[in-house]
């Protein structure tokens, strides 16, 4: 596996999170014949990633201000537009996964039929959904993202991923 950073500045009514980068995770789980979704639910909660679901991903800029997210790719491809709209499009596979901070954008611009998102979220963080086009506070938003607590651990690799290396504050 392979993981790389990337980062996304203040888009405006997409707040982005300047201090923390995006982590991507190329072929988090590789293929080995068992059901990549229920491995990747099962991975997540073991390193305190908890509130589990399997569905897609939105076809809409939006982002989270009370939450980080992983997503994990259990089926498909899809391409993602990552930081709104002045940010940056990436194509994920089967087996990929991405841990987006909070305030980082997010929409779904293509996919497979068969695309099945696994996603996730530090154990005690609820998420909330903003548009892009919501009418909100910028400053409270902003407020919020700051304060969030670091997760314990990495979504994928646990106490020694890269998230430790890469989320300092």
């Amino acid at each position: 596996m392979k993981s790389s950073t990337h980062e996304f500045a203040d888009a405006g009514v997409i707040p982005n999170n300047p201090s923390l980068p995006l982590i991507l995770y190329r072929q988090a789980l590789a293929e080995d014949g068992t059901d990549r979704a229920s491995a990747f639910e099962r991975l997540f909660v073991s390193h305190g990633w908890g509130g589990t679901w399997r569905n897609g991903m939105y076809p809409f800029h939006h982002y989270h201000s009370t939450a980080h997210e992983v997503l994990g790719i259990a089926s498909g491809t899809v391409t993602v537009q990552l930081g709104g709209e002045t940010g940056k499009a990436m194509e994920l596979v089967a087996g990929d996964a991405v841990l987006i901070p909070a305030g980082v954008g997010h929409k779904r611009l293509r996919s497979s039929p068969d695309l099945l998102v696994v996603g996730a979220y530090p154990v005690g963080q609820r998420w909330d959904l903003i548009r892009d086009d919501d009418v909100v506070d910028g400053v409270a938003v902003r407020a919020r993202i700051r304060a969030l607590e670091m997760p314990c651990e990495d979504p994928i690799e646990g106490k020694n991923g890269p998230l430790r290396t890469h989320w300092r504050r």
